[in-house]
């Protein structure tokens, strides 16, 4: 005997998410382009590595906005899930782009040290003063839905970490003003680089886990076997597969090993108090194979 699920728990609001990262976008973009301009115009390493950060930071927003909506298009013969999985490779594909970002600062940071530019101050906290606004603005449209999506999370954690690089910018470029030490600007830009390892490192694991139909990290194997032999019926559950579908969806595959004496519509019963709590663990997709 066998039972397809498809339970739902509650879902992102796919209007609101898809305004999240147009906004996101737009006002990244536009700061990119102020951020680089600005620091090509001072030397700022700081500013131009931030903008490049920030630059980054708009290719993931955009591909995550794609994998949204590559998720929505419906299963066909060929890809019998649909697209879901595609929201995962973005994911990953973000958090290695950030680490190549990160060599690119980290190495025009050492060559400044020992070729230290003239920069300036003002200009400097300026920018960053607009860069504290925007990206704390952004992270606030992501905020809600932060802990229902991985993609989401990940913009979440690089807007909010960004908000507070631009802040630290603001202090250097204060401090460069009236003390003229330059080698902040290059010691700022390591900041910047230790800030995007430290955000990226969950991410890219997380990514890499799920990519490879690893259990998601949310989910315990053996809590949910405890759940499972806790309902009444339940003699025992075997051969448990859980993977995610996408970085929102989860799925499971299971035999279950019930009360010989159970009619019909107890079994039925069952199943649906299984699925029910299978949801509440953040399955929303389970395949059970029934046995006695």
């Amino acid at each position: 005997m066998h039972d397809h699920a498809h339970a739902h728990t509650p879902a992102l609001n796919g209007e609101q998410v898809n305004r999240a990262f147009i906004w996101g976008i737009a006002l990244n973009l536009a700061f990119v382009a102020t951020e680089f301009i600005s620091g090509f115009l001072t030397h700022s390493l700081a500013l131009m590595a931030d903008a490049g950060h920030n630059l980054s930071d708009v290719a993931s927003l955009a591909l995550s906005l794609l994998g949204f909506r590559l998720a929505k298009i419906t299963s066909n013969p060929g890809y019998t899930y649909g697209y879901r999985k595609s929201t995962i490779l973005i994911s990953l594909f973000n958090a290695m782009l950030l680490l190549v970002v990160v060599g690119i600062i980290g190495y025009e940071a050492v060559r400044r040290f020992s070729e230290p530019y003239e920069v300036q101050g003002r200009p400097i906290a300026i920018v960053a003063g607009i860069g504290i606004l925007i990206n704390a603005f952004t992270a606030w449209l992501f905020f809600k839905d932060k802990e229902k999506d991985l993609n989401i999370k990940g913009a979440y954690l690089h807007l909010a970490a960004d908000a507070g690089v631009s802040l630290a910018t603001v202090v250097a470029g204060v401090v460069i003003i009236y003390t003229k030490w330059y080698w902040l600007d290059p010691l700022l830009s390591l900041i910047v680089m230790v800030v995007i390892i430290i955000g990226t490192w969950g991410l890219l694991r997380d990514s890499l886990r799920l990519s490879m139909d690893g259990v998601p990290r949310d989910i315990d194997i053996q809590e949910l076997r405890k759940m499972a032999l806790a309902i009444n019926g339940v003699k025992d559950i075997y051969h448990i597969h859980v993977w995610a579908l996408s970085t929102t969806e989860n799925a499971l595959t299971a035999q279950v090993k019930v009360d010989p004496q159970l009619t019909a519509l107890a079994i039925e019963d069952l199943k649906k108090e299984l699925r029910h709590e299978l949801e509440h663990l953040g399955i929303r997709h389970a395949t059970l194979e029934i046995g006695c």
